[in-house]
């Protein structure tokens, strides 16, 4: 599997390009870049690795993970997925919400509505949806062999906020049990700040360490 971490936006969002080695289809999980330049290296690094893309996968529908979804859609027609709770977050809601937050752009309606255990599969690679709200109402992680690409739900040393609209502590801590139950070794791609491990948050996180 081939995983490639691009930080962007005024938020620090983590933006991944995840594809398969053999047939060089992928997917861009969480496209929260507001301006060309920041999407400019993103589209030559799918363009380097001659990487085609077949979906954008939005882990949540709040706008530093959405914003570059057109920009995205208009360079590679690829279509866009998020869950169907978070789906109102998009199109002509989403220009609401990235004007109030000072974001440049905001995201076309969604192409794709993704629902608890669904598969994401782009050529020999298979992700699961696992539907993980708590920071919103249809946040998903996606659940590989090995990986887990866990959005705004679990960070290294922390979690999302639970504090928003549509946020649910109750929903959050499950979510979280859930996570904690995934194997040690399996590797942590959050949505904001460095890679971690399923093992480490175990033992270094104190909302894990909690549960």
């Amino acid at each position: 599997m081939i995983v490639q971490m691009f930080t962007v936006g005024r938020f620090f969002t983590n933006c991944y390009v995840v594809g398969c080695k053999q047939t060089r289809e992928a997917i861009l999980i969480d496209p929260g870049f507001d301006d060309h330049f920041e999407a400019e290296k993103i589209f030559k690094f799918v363009d380097e690795n001659v990487l085609t893309l077949k979906f954008i996968v939005n882990t949540h529908g709040h706008p530093d993970h959405t914003c570059g979804n057109g920009m995205v859609k208009e360079k590679f027609h690829a279509p866009i997925s998020i869950h169907e709770y978070d789906a109102p977050m998009l199109g002509k809601s989403s220009e609401k919400i990235a004007e109030f937050l000072g974001f440049e752009n905001s995201s076309p309606p969604a192409d794709m509505l993704l629902h608890d255990t669904d598969l994401v599969k782009f050529g020999k690679i298979i992700l699961k949806v696992m539907h993980t709200p708590g920071h919103s109402r249809g946040s998903i992680s996606l659940l590989g062999e090995k990986e887990v690409f866990t959005g705004d739900t679990l960070f290294a040393g922390s979690i999302g906020r639970t504090d928003f609209p549509e946020s649910s502590e109750v929903d959050m801590k499950l979510s979280l049990r859930e996570l904690a139950n995934l194997p040690n070794p399996f590797f942590v791609y959050p949505g904001h700040g460095p890679t971690t491990t399923i093992g480490e948050e175990k033992r270094s996180n104190p909302f894990l360490r909690w549960l």
